[in-house]
């Protein structure tokens, strides 16, 4: 059966039949554009000759395609390969009638207006009929300026289109393989991608799935343009995650519009990323500044509450531990201050990660004064139980750090902690531009009159911390005093453990005695 047009370029015949035509119609558009040629060389419209020559040698092509009578091999391929070809002649022929349309002599314009419409018509396998006036580029939504990969193996196509975007102020990178458009997207970001089917090495399909898979370029808009116009190639470059799909000789109207929309994704896209990014680095901030002083799982917290960093407080039921050294003038007294240092280091290190291994907030160090609070800026039921069991587990981790103390030739270490449980405002104190997290009121500076009263070794602890535990906890000396500063007195006990059931509810205050 010989070749018609209509049976290679996939179209319907129209009701008289004319749609299959024979290769003689590409023959005459061959002659036609030498025609326009010698014309153009008469009327000395010499700017235009190197695009014609560009048509000359598409219509060569194309007839070069049709020369063979015989069983087409690949339908699809040679297919692809006219539409190329005769969509090259009428997009050289649209841009010589933009670039160059107000300049040229009425006999020359109307002939290429004819070119450009007899290869559109034999393309869609129809008769040539003068067209309609197409939409004004200045009447198109413009998209804004943006950075465009052309991946396109057709040294024609890629020109056209190049040129074309050019025009719109895109900056226009190109790539004749999919092996090429990897190396350069590896090496500059792009904005959106124009890409071929058919191509050599690797296909416009393969490289589309290469491109959704990778996740530094997934998000990059691809429109695909092919002169492959079966609806199952429209499916499956859609479903490989295509933005759009255009067929050869590509429409101008319908390309701004893709890519306007397409662009307009990605700035979309772009813009959310870089908030994300905003968000990954305050969270990095946030957690490097209390990741050294509080759990993970309370900068968690911290994290997930957009209130959580500002400025201001509210009230809440917390207890505070308070620890320092025993006779720790005596030690800067007698040690150079570089000794005192690391001594310093040893031992606030290690009590650091006690308290957040029991998920309290190390709130202040001063000096060698340790302040840590349970129950902000996360609240729990057990925060009472929690600093007791941390201040008896800061306790035992003296004995490691006094061996590593030896070690250094440094002297041993004893600690006093005082706990107290009561109401205080806790939030983000300070200014603007400098703020910490901390806690204010009468539960504050009690806890500091109760760890005063400690002797090396020993931890003290108000009533109302024992009775918030809601445990059986093992204690010493019960004493009551008047601290200093305060109104009234308060009863003190000594902890002197928890008993296994520690973590069930309830539980009786074991004292041994009333004495101090």
């Amino acid at each position: 059966m010989p070749f018609t047009l209509s049976r290679i370029l996939g179209v319907t015949p129209n009701p008289t039949g004319q749609a299959a035509i024979d290769p003689g119609a590409i023959l005459a558009i061959e002659r036609q554009v030498a025609d326009m040629i010698a014309l153009a060389e008469d009327l000395g419209a010499t700017a235009i000759l190197p695009d014609l020559e560009k048509c000359s040698l598409a219509a060569a092509r194309a007839a070069d395609c049709l020369a063979r009578n015989q069983p087409l091999p690949d339908t699809a391929a040679l297919r692809h390969d006219l539409r190329n070809h005769l969509g090259a002649i009428a997009g050289y022929a649209e841009l010589i009638l933009e670039e160059y349309g107000t300049t040229l002599a009425a006999t020359l314009a109307n002939a290429i207006t004819e070119l450009r419409g007899r290869a559109t018509a034999t393309l869609d396998g129809g008769t040539w009929e003068r067209p309609v006036t197409a939409v004004a580029p200045s009447q198109m939504r413009q998209a804004a300026p943006g950075t465009l990969l052309v991946i396109d193996d057709s040294e024609h196509s890629r020109e056209l289109l190049q040129r074309y975007l050019a025009r719109q102020g895109h900056r226009v990178l190109t790539a004749t393989s999919g092996i090429e458009a990897l190396e350069i997207l590896g090496r500059m970001p792009v904005d959106l991608i124009f890409l071929d089917l058919v191509m050599p090495e690797m296909s416009g399909l393969e490289l589309l799935s290469r491109l959704k898979a990778d996740p530094l370029l997934r998000a990059v808009p691809v429109i695909v343009i092919s002169g492959i116009s079966e609806t199952s190639g429209v499916i499956r470059c859609i479903e490989a995650g295509a933005e759009d799909y255009l067929n050869k000789p590509f429409n101008p109207t319908l390309l701004q519009a893709r890519l306007a929309a397409g662009l307009e994704r990605k700035r979309w896209h772009d813009r959310e990323e870089a908030y994300r990014r905003e968000l990954e680095r305050n969270q990095r901030f946030i957690r490097n500044t209390f990741g050294r002083y509080l759990s993970d799982e309370i900068v968690d917290a911290l994290l997930e509450s957009p209130q959580g960093l500002r400025l201001g407080g509210s009230a809440c039921t917390v207890t505070i531990l308070m620890a320092d050294i025993r006779n720790f003038s005596w030690i800067c007294e007698n040690h150079e201050p570089e000794q005192v240092v690391q001594l310093l280091n040893n031992y606030l290190g290690a009590m650091s990660s006690v308290v957040m291994a029991h998920n309290g907030t190390v709130d202040e160090f001063i000096g060698d004064a340790i302040l840590a609070i349970f129950g902000a800026p996360v609240g729990r039921e057990d925060d009472a139980l929690r600093a007791i069991t941390c201040a008896l587990g800061m306790q035992e981790a003296v004995t490691g750090i006094n061996t590593r103390n030896r070690a250094l030739g440094l002297p041993d270490i004893g600690i006093g902690i005082g706990l107290n449980t009561g109401k205080v405002v806790a939030g983000n104190i300070g200014s603007e531009r400098r703020s910490k997290y901390g806690v204010v009121g009468h539960t504050v500076n009690l806890t500091a009159r109760i760890e005063a009263f400690t002797e090396a070794g020993e931890t003290l602890a108000s009533e109302s911390t024992i009775l918030a535990a809601g445990a059986t906890v093992e204690t010493g000396r019960r004493f009551t005093a008047q601290p200093k500063g305060m109104a009234g007195e308060v009863t003190i006990y000594s902890i002197a453990g928890i008993h296994q059931d520690a973590l069930l509810a309830g539980g009786d205050i074991d004292s041994d005695s009333d004495n101090p």
